[in-house]
């Protein structure tokens, strides 16, 4: 018994070391970030004179997307198996998924309509606008380029993605004729990966002289535009978490699969939280989907996939990123085009960011490419996402499982629950 409390002290250091090793990347940012704002305010204007330490950073960030990305999804797809189809399964997730992530988008974007950010917010002096071009053309720019160096733009990202992923089936098809090919695109995006995660170590450092730099131009009144945003984005994140999942779980199988979803997703949401990470989180999802009356067959597809390719969370931080940005350049997010633009592009982070590390600033280099913004747009949205990035990795991993009932209701039929508990009996 004597031990016990030195035991108690080393399991409550081992626990530190680890909850800093899972939140170093973040706490360093903000360090960086507050440091930054401490010199801007002090400073004033003179803080000018470390902008272009920002700029350096930003410059890295938007020449290593690129390639990146390519490597990303090429490889991805490349490394399917092709034999392995699961047919309607797979298309029912899919469905699933596309439609979460869509109701998590349109939800934010009512409730920025409803508590605009723009009249919080000061208004960029960079002129830089988008060009207005009738919306078929500006569709045909977003998803293609007319030659192919264009596609090496960060202008170009759109485009770039779609080839990646037409060149990833390409390399599927080719089977073992192409399997050189594909060996070069993992090992492409095994140097990328590395690539960014070597930029992202001066994040700190590059954040916190752009962030000295707005804050020393615009005034202690840039915190209030933030503050309001984030408030925003964990209010949404708190109902889409709270009423959306369990409207969720209601339509997956009634008030049971309601209660056994609340009962069984605890242990995910503390493993989502305390990790900061979806892919974490997958052990502690697959066991609370058995004891929700998920099959192993659609828990072992379902959540391993959602864990990468099924982003909430990150749908909703998106849009609000988005609207910050546009409110801080002076333009309008209330049109149709800017609102379809932005769903498309809020489905493709969700499928790009969870394979990449720091994957949500993939997201906002693709909305800034994909508008038109310059790279001063970047450090924003790279804040914002930064700071809610608990919430959103809370959404993204807890969103698997109840995702899982959703496919079990389609796949299975809407008396799956009743069977579930009739084995049990």
């Amino acid at each position: 018994m004597a031990f016990a409390p030195v035991i108690q002290v080393n399991d409550y250091i081992s626990y530190m070391d680890n909850w800093f090793k899972n939140y170093k990347g973040i706490i360093f940012l903000i360090g960086g970030i507050i440091i930054g704002s401490i010199a801007g305010l002090f400073l004033g204007d003179k803080v000018n004179v470390i902008k272009p330490i920002g700029d350096i950073f930003l410059n890295l960030l938007f020449t290593a997307v690129v390639p990146l990305v390519f490597f990303a999804i090429s490889s991805a797809i490349a490394g399917l198996d092709g034999s392995n189809k699961l047919g309607k399964l797979l298309g029912v997730t899919s469905l699933v998924f596309v439609g979460t992530v869509l109701v998590a988008a349109m939800i934010t974007i009512i409730a920025i309509w409803i508590f605009p950010i723009h009249q919080h917010l000061v208004a960029s002096p960079i002129t830089e606008t988008v060009d207005k071009k009738p919306f078929g053309d500006q569709l045909t720019k977003l998803f293609t380029v007319s030659e192919f160096y264009e596609l090496l733009s960060r202008k170009s990202m759109m485009s770039m993605i779609i080839f990646s992923v037409l060149i990833g089936f390409a390399t599927l098809k080719s089977g073992e004729k192409g399997a050189g090919f594909a060996k070069f695109l993992h090992s492409g995006n095994e140097v990328f990966k590395n690539i960014f995660i070597l930029i992202m170590e001066l994040g700190p450092i590059g954040l916190g002289a752009y962030f000295a730099y707005q804050v020393g131009v615009f005034g202690p009144q840039l915190f209030g535009g933030y503050a309001r945003s984030m408030a925003l984005y964990y209010g949404v994140g708190a109902f889409y978490f709270v009423v959306i999942f369990s409207l969720y779980a209601f339509i997956a199988g009634g008030v049971t699969a309601v209660k056994r979803y609340w009962k069984n997703n605890i242990i995910p949401s503390a493993t989502a939280v305390g990790t900061c990470s979806s892919i974490a989180t997958i052990p502690a999802n697959l066991d609370a989907a058995k004891k929700m009356g998920i099959s192993d067959m659609i828990a072992n597809v379902t959540i391993p996939l959602g864990g990468t390719l099924h982003k909430d969370g990150s749908s909703i931080s998106s849009i609000v990123k988005m609207a910050v940005v546009f409110a801080l350049f002076g333009k309008s997010f209330n049109s149709v085009e800017t609102v379809m633009i932005a769903l498309a592009i809020t489905i493709l982070v969700s499928l790009v960011e969870g394979g990449i590390p720091n994957g949500g600033y993939i997201g906002e280099l693709l909305f800034i490419s994909a508008y038109g913004f310059p790279p001063e747009a970047l450090p924003p949205a790279m804040i914002i996402g930064t700071l809610v990035d608990p919430m959103a990795t809370l959404l993204n991993a807890t969103g698997d499982t109840v995702a899982a009932m959703l496919v079990s209701r389609f796949f299975e039929g809407r008396k799956w629950m009743s069977q579930v508990q009739q084995k049990e009996k």
